[in-house]
């Protein structure tokens, strides 16, 4: 059995389960582990990994940063993991500290937060709290799969709801649709935007790079759904591959604003730490004659290497090659008629009033 063959995990992103960089100890499958396996059970497939569900009992929900180069200060998680199985997903190493790996475990060992609607309402609530525009979400997607069943963003959004406080939520998972009462409502206080990610137009792209989130017609559909309900809505080009997805640019700009799409942004690939490896192995298993060539493109258009953590450098990526995605992003953005993502601009917290009823004036953001 190839090491590729062994990785090939229908409707996952990673087959691999790369070292946790916190942890002393690693089991991997060498080459002659796997061709042990076959010689002595020729027929052998291995079984595919289920996804665990794991209660995540934190005390905090809205978590805070200072990043200049991200556009908000504050968002909400309601879980950790991922089950759409992004092969290039930056989030897969905050699983490492969990104590999973960023292979497997970010998309099978998904955490969940059932008590985050009560613990956003009592942070709203808090007097110290400042409304402004929170992010749906960071780390993970909020319309992932195991939402449909256990409706934790849903119960997040009533509480904003009734608190009328501004959301923007980036998602590429159609499920946004059914929550679209609660956002129209949101939208009627200008409190709510949503971007969709589409990377690709190609739903045989799609299946194999992002498994288990919506194919692209269903995220054009939601586009188009959300628009005509008033909800404002655009689209997130991300994350740019130089050498697979760049070309798209055009097409993806325009689809989007063909379907209701009023602003978009992107960023560029990066790959932490075992993302790197992760995204690699997906290369050498499904384009394996152009993986070196992607690989390298990447490297072109940051400095080198396959990652930056520097802010702004990290988002957009430096050289050359970097500023021709840039403008090629410019270009066909302007010519479909997006405009720049700018969500403390568009969203206001004045119609916010704490979960006690009590309604206070703020200024507009």
């Amino acid at each position: 059995m190839s090491r590729a063959a062994f990785l090939n995990l229908k409707g996952r992103g990673a087959g691999s389960e790369p070292r946790n960089r916190f942890e002393k100890w690693h089991i991997d499958w060498d080459a002659g582990m796997l061709e042990e396996m076959e010689r002595s059970d020729p027929d052998h497939v291995r079984p595919l990994p289920r996804t665990q569900i794991i209660r995540d009992d934190t005390r905090s929900l809205i978590t805070s940063n200072r990043s200049p180069d991200i556009g908000f200060d504050a968002s909400l998680n309601p879980y950790r993991g991922c089950e759409h199985g992004c092969a290039y997903c930056y989030a897969r190493p905050y699983h490492e500290y969990l104590g999973f790996n960023a292979g497997l475990d970010f998309e099978t060992r998904i955490m969940v937060k059932p008590e985050a609607p009560a613990l956003l309402e009592a942070e709203l609530a808090s007097r110290s709290w400042r409304p402004q525009v929170l992010a749906c979400s960071g780390v993970t997607d909020a319309y992932q799969p195991v939402e449909r069943h256990l409706k934790i963003t849903r119960r997040c959004l009533e509480v904003l709801e009734r608190c009328r406080h501004p959301v923007v939520i980036i998602t590429k998972n159609a499920l946004v649709i059914r929550d679209l009462d609660l956002l129209s409502s949101l939208a009627s206080h200008q409190a709510a935007a949503v971007a969709v990610s589409v990377t690709t137009l190609d739903a045989g792209l799609a299946g194999l790079l992002e498994p288990r989130a919506s194919r692209p017609e269903a995220r054009l559909r939601a586009i188009s759904e959300l628009a005509a309900a008033g909800v404002p809505v655009g689209v997130s080009i991300a994350p740019i591959i130089p050498g697979l997805n760049d070309h798209e640019i055009p097409a993806i700009a325009e689809a989007a604003a063909a379907a209701g799409a009023k602003f978009a942004f992107s960023t560029l690939v990066r790959l932490p730490y075992g993302v790197k490896d992760i995204f690699s192995d997906w290369l050498d298993l499904h384009r394996p004659g152009e993986a070196k060539k992607i690989l390298d493109r990447i490297r072109a258009a940051r400095a080198g290497k396959l990652n930056e953590s520097g802010f702004g450098s990290r988002m957009r990526g430096t050289g050359a090659v970097a500023e021709g995605i840039q403008q090629l992003f410019r270009v066909s953005t302007q010519r479909a008629g997006l405009s720049r993502a700018d969500f403390q601009f568009c969203l206001s917290t004045a119609a916010f009033r704490r979960p006690s009823g009590e309604q206070l004036e703020f200024e507009f953001l």
